[in-house]
């Protein structure tokens, strides 16, 4: 639960550290107490038995040596064993007290004498109360009167005191508070903190707020959890914490994700409605409130709830709100994921690194990339939506090629070619793909186009051939996806990441020969042509 709040962004590491802390004493004292109560149980169970035996003993003495009437030797011999337990009872009471004590003071830093002190003492009407008690037990016969009465006076004395004590320091809380706050006003206005600015927000509108509260049933937190998970086995990326609040300016039902402060998706859903998505054939067409998926953009429906077993059996597929919010979350978190990568999660992953691999890491890092190169090389992976969980192969080869180029595009290169078992996996998944290939003159152009400059390599084509490129690679594209298949656009090795530049506008992944596995059957689409 403390984990979910703190990803979520309810609460601070601070406050996370607090409530652990108290969960850990609470589960300390809990486990002394189960042991400190087994101790005092088997105490008391052998003290039952042992009267249980003296009964039965006396009783069998009284009857059979003292020639004692039955009902006289009950009488006389249980009232001695009771007497007895009693008086036998008392240390082993005043011992099974004191080992409590000591044993369940483990909740605690403190020492023992501290802790008694401060609870006993933090308490002045429970000295007063017992002053009182000890005063009412002094006054039955055979109890040491004088020496309770003084020990009575003491504890009443001293409670009273405290009350006292305590009456006349709320006087100057109050007054010093109020000054506080009056000085705090005439202060110029605090705005550091209006300044930081989050890796990743979630706003929602009012009408929407009840999916993260649990009380509710709403199990928003959990998904956001489970989407941190999901992105770090998937890219390997460390996601921030996301944080969550309502936005009273926003619509109703809408909801908006924002990237280091600026809103780059929103959605509206609602919260009593299912979403219905043709996926395919469709038996019969069903009645609800046309909208759009906002996720992927499909045309869907907003249907009552009571409606979900019909629109299935006709043939859609229905999702409810938080899923469609959770999705959409995923796909921006892949999307902005090299955005969100920063010099300090480069460490983590470097360190995670170390504790299996310590000399690779010693060998690169940093005697060879600082954590700013490592990043932009990562950046470069993550904003073509490959992996960066197999840190071994990218520090490696990091390590191989970081004597002849400091340039992050090449090296980055490097490392796919390296990774294309990871590449092949993720963007052909069926071992068959469907590949626009580029004509060698277009390819000859891109190579003799393409200048190098401090800043990184760029290219210098004439714009009316780009947009005859673009035109043609998007008629292509397209001409594949209505058969059902996913384009993938495949290049020489030397000129990839310049067409990628390209096709980066026409959202296609580009991938080189190399970073294509020996197992995959690739079939040809179409040629791309000057």
């Amino acid at each position: 639960s403390i984990d979910a709040d703190l990803n979520a962004g309810a609460i601070d590491d601070a406050q996370a550290k607090i409530r652990r802390d108290r969960l850990q004493k609470e589960i300390d004292f809990h486990g002394a107490m189960d042991g400190a109560s087994k101790f005092i149980k088997g105490d008391t169970t052998a003290g039952l038995v042992i009267t249980v035996i003296n009964i039965v003993a006396g009783l069998v003495s009284g009857i059979v040596f003292y020639d004692m009437e039955a009902m006289d030797a009950v009488q006389v011999f249980t009232i001695a064993t009771i007497g007895d337990g009693l008086v036998n009872q008392i240390p082993a009471l005043l011992i099974s007290t004191a080992s409590g004590i000591i044993v369940t003071r483990s909740g605690t830093e403190n020492t023992l004498s501290e802790e008694i002190v401060g609870q006993v003492f933090a308490q002045p009407w429970v000295l007063v109360l017992s002053g009182i008690i000890l005063f009412i037990f002094s006054l039955i016969p055979g109890m040491p009167g004088i020496q309770m009465w003084v020990l009575s006076l003491t504890l009443i004395t001293v409670g009273v005191v405290q009350l006292r004590n305590n009456k006349l320091s709320l006087v100057p809380e109050v007054v010093d508070t109020i000054e506080e706050e009056a000085e705090e006003k005439r202060k110029p206005d605090n705005v550091t903190t209006l300044l930081q600015v989050h890796p990743i927000e979630l706003e929602l509108g009012y009408g929407i707020v009840p999916m993260v509260d649990v009380s509710q049933g709403g199990d928003l937190f959990d998904r956001i959890v489970m989407i941190r998970r999901q992105c770090a086995l998937d890219l390997g990326i460390l996601v921030p914490a996301i944080r969550l609040r309502d936005n009273i300016q926003l619509g109703m039902n809408t909801y908006s994700v924002k990237i280091k402060g600026v809103e780059v998706a929103s959605g509206e859903v609602m919260s009593d409605h299912l979403l219905a998505l043709a996926g395919g054939e469709v038996l019969e067409e069903i009645y609800g409130i046309p909208t759009v998926e906002p996720t992927f953009g499909q045309p869907a429906l907003w249907i009552p709830k009571s409606e979900r077993e019909k629109a299935e059996l006709y043939g859609y597929s229905t999702v409810d709100p938080p899923s469609i919010i959770a999705t959409h979350l995923t796909e921006i978190i892949k999307r902005y994921g090299h955005e969100l990568l920063n010099r300090q999660q480069i460490q983590t992953l470097i360190d995670n690194l170390a504790e299996t691999q310590p000399t690779l890491v010693e060998e690169v890092v940093p005697k060879m990339f600082s954590y700013g190169e490592i990043q932009k090389v990562l950046a470069n992976l993550l904003k073509e939506n490959i992996p960066i969980r197999d840190m071994a192969t990218i520090v490696e080869t990091l390590g191989d090629y970081g004597g002849l180029t400091r340039d992050a595009e090449l090296l980055t290169e490097y490392i796919r070619q390296n990774l294309r078992r990871t590449i092949s996996k993720r963007f052909i998944p069926e071992d068959k793909a469907y590949v626009i290939t580029l004509d060698a003159a277009l390819e000859q152009l891109i190579a003799e186009s393409t200048r190098q400059s401090e800043h990184g390599a760029y290219l210098t084509i004439d714009p009316v051939q780009l947009n005859s490129i673009f035109s043609k690679l998007r008629d292509l594209a397209n001409a594949v996806i209505e058969t059902g298949q996913i384009p993938l656009v495949l290049t020489s090795p030397l000129v990839r990441r310049q067409f990628r530049k390209i096709a980066e506008q026409v959202d296609l992944t580009v991938l080189s020969f190399n970073e294509v596995d020996a197992g995959v059957e690739v079939i040809s689409a179409g040629v791309l042509k000057l």
